[in-house]
């Protein structure tokens, strides 16, 4: 799906959004806050405890940094004109977005009547572009100015490596591509914590070449996850049947999710987001 070019969702527009109240911002001054539901528990610190830390110390980066893991202004004609698009919308005020999605087509093109069930009313903003790789998001939030001065979510959410994997990207650099996001995202906004969501399954059933690669990207990136500022989840099984196959029903090519699969992936999603996003 990586030619398909979406119109930007309605009601995610800056100028249907009114700023974050104050009382949204002055949650982060409270120290100490402990926040548990569904089973997750969320402590809030103030920002400056982390900024001096080194987010994702697990997968440290290394000389030479492999492609995965450096910014890339990628050839895709669709992907640029989708990249435009999008850092038109970052080079204006983006203080409305309380929620930000980055990732590939499986997020850009994201069932609208689910998006706008689950996070239309919360401030969410979409920022998926198809055919992404982790050294094109890298490129979107450095060079392409997708993460502005004004851009202060309460959370991140990554979907993205999946495309990585169907080009033979050892997942140990995919891996780091994604670590690599996490720490851009921490530096230009400490406040924001940020949840990675695993790779989803692909393929027919586990014998698919591409899903073992992504089931290793999941296992490193998941020791990303520090629980005050970086979480991580991984709900992939709500997409599978028992015998662990991915059905036409919820993938229709065995990848990109139905309107039944969006609604599995929302729910699954739903307790994890809840709990970080708070009230």
């Amino acid at each position: 799906m990586s030619g398909i070019l979406m119109p930007f969702p309605p009601r995610l527009l800056p100028n249907q959004r009114s700023p974050r109240p104050q009382a949204h911002r002055r949650r982060w001054r409270s120290a100490l806050l402990k926040l548990c539901v569904g089973g997750l528990l969320v402590t809030a610190v103030t920002p400056a405890l982390a900024q001096g830390e080194q987010a994702c110390p697990a997968i440290p980066a290394r000389e030479p940094l492999p492609r995965e893991a450096k910014p890339e202004l990628l050839e895709d004609p669709y992907w640029r004109a989708r990249v435009a698009e999008l850092s038109r919308v970052a080079s204006r005020d983006m203080s409305y977005a309380r929620m930000i999605f980055f990732g590939d087509s499986i997020t850009h093109v994201w069932h609208l009547p689910v998006w706008e069930q689950y996070y239309g009313s919360r401030g969410g903003v979409n920022f998926g572009v198809a055919g992404d790789f982790t050294q094109g998001l890298l490129w979107r939030l450095n060079q392409g100015g997708q993460w502005p001065a004004s851009l202060k979510p309460k959370l991140a959410v990554l979907l993205i490596g999946t495309n990585n994997a169907a080009y033979s990207a050892p997942p140990e650099n995919t891996a780091l591509g994604i670590a690599e996001t996490v720490r851009l995202i921490r530096q230009r906004s400490p406040a924001t914590r940020v949840l990675i969501i695993g790779i989803l399954p692909r393929g027919a059933d586990a014998s698919d070449p591409a899903r073992r690669v992504n089931q290793r990207v999941n296992e490193l990136v998941s020791r990303c996850a520090d629980q005050r500022w970086v979480f991580y989840v991984d709900v992939g099984n709500a997409l599978l049947d028992q015998q662990g196959r991915l059905s036409e029903q919820i993938a229709h090519d065995r990848l990109h999710l139905t309107a039944e699969g969006y609604a599995r992936l929302s729910a699954a999603l739903a307790p994890t987001i809840n709990a970080l996003m708070g009230p």
